[in-house]
């Protein structure tokens, strides 16, 4: 193992967990569209006086001209400030991310301490970022020059964060591969058998594709703010109010697209999410049961269950705060502890994986 390798693609890991989550927390205050262009090496320069302040507000009051009207009719430049930081943070991160990632790639490469399987796997995160990057200015320009749409698309921000999951998880695993761990460096699981060990791996590969559909789905219920639509829990409090959701106009193509003013795909969207929810606990109770029965419940595995009765609570507080508008904190907690469990739940996975070789 090197280490050096190791610990810079765990730092990688770390930058991106912010990342996204810093995505979160920019969709959450409605600043994705505070910044009008993409201009990769000029943005990296904010406005630095008030002419220049003016500007931008003014491009923002002309390209996001439903947002602002909709929204932020009396906002003064000051306030402008705040939703503008977090754009720009987001994107600065980003820039950052980039050069972190390319110069000690750089100096590994020429020192030929990256083994072939790790720098294949470089190029596919290369890629992914690539691809998060150009995805993340398209969904922003969902959102500008569109008299119908007080924020992005909602479809294209989840292809967006979809595209980042995918970043953070395969990134992970090619850190969990740099390391080279043996079974004797895991340091348990030695009374479960190769052929349980094959099933409980199976379980965990369902867990984490279900895992996987539920923060897309919570991306949805940010891109929507679905959340507005029932905030109660559990279901039966107002259930009236929901079915009333469900049922305010007919579900169609126009209206599936045009989901602003529509409660019907809102709360179907509600209700699916609260439903992988109880999906993703029941199975991975049954997944539970299953490790204890052989005796296998590591550290990583007791981390996994403690963390998804974490993000179940806090998606239940996230919900039953969305009263006017999405709280930030516990929007942007539940994202975070949203990309801890899939961290939790592949490196569970990985174990399985390291005892079946």
């Amino acid at each position: 193992m090197d280490r050096g390798v190791s610990n810079w693609l765990f730092i990688g890991v770390v930058l991106v967990f912010f990342q996204v989550v810093i995505g979160g927390v920019t969709r959450l205050t409605d600043s994705g569209l505070s910044i009008t262009d993409w201009a990769i090496i000029q943005g990296t320069i904010p406005p630095l006086n008030e002419t220049e302040w003016n500007i931008a507000f003014e491009e923002y009051k002309t390209h996001a001209s439903k947002q602002y009207l909709s929204l932020h009719a009396d906002m003064s430049v000051q306030e402008f400030k705040v939703i503008y930081f977090w754009e720009y943070f987001h994107r600065l991160w980003a820039r950052m991310m980039g050069f972190v990632f390319l110069f000690p790639f750089i100096y590994f490469v020429i020192k030929k301490r990256l083994s072939k399987q790790i720098i294949r796997r470089l190029g596919v995160v290369i890629l992914l970022a690539m691809c998060a990057a150009t995805f993340g200015w398209i969904m922003v320009d969902s959102g500008l020059n569109d008299d119908n749409r007080t924020w992005v698309s909602a479809y294209k921000l989840i292809i967006h964060l979809g595209i980042a999951t995918t970043l953070i998880g395969y990134l992970y695993k090619t850190y969990l591969l740099s390391k080279q761990e043996s079974i004797q460096d895991l340091g348990f699981f030695h009374s479960l058998s190769s052929s349980n060990s094959i099933k409980e791996l199976k379980w965990g590969r369902i867990i984490l594709l279900v895992l996987f559909v539920q923060i897309l789905f919570g991306g949805l219920m940010a891109g929507m703010r679905a959340g507005l639509v029932h905030p109660h829990f559990p279901f039966f409090i107002q259930f009236d109010k929901l079915l009333y959701s469900l049922n305010a106009g007919q579900l169609s193509g126009t209206s599936v697209l045009d989901y602003e003013p529509n409660l019907q795909i809102k709360g179907i969207v509600q209700v699916v999410h609260r439903l992988f929810a109880y999906v993703l606990v029941i199975i991975s109770g049954i997944f539970f049961l299953q490790l204890r029965r052989f005796n296998a419940l590591s550290k990583p595995a007791i981390f996994y269950f403690s963390i998804l009765g974490l993000q179940f609570l806090l998606g239940v507080l996230t919900v039953i705060n969305s009263i006017g508008k999405i709280p930030v904190f516990y929007g942007a907690a539940h994202q975070a502890v949203a990309l801890v469990l899939l961290l939790s739940l592949i490196r569970l996975n990985h174990n399985f994986l390291v005892l079946n070789k």
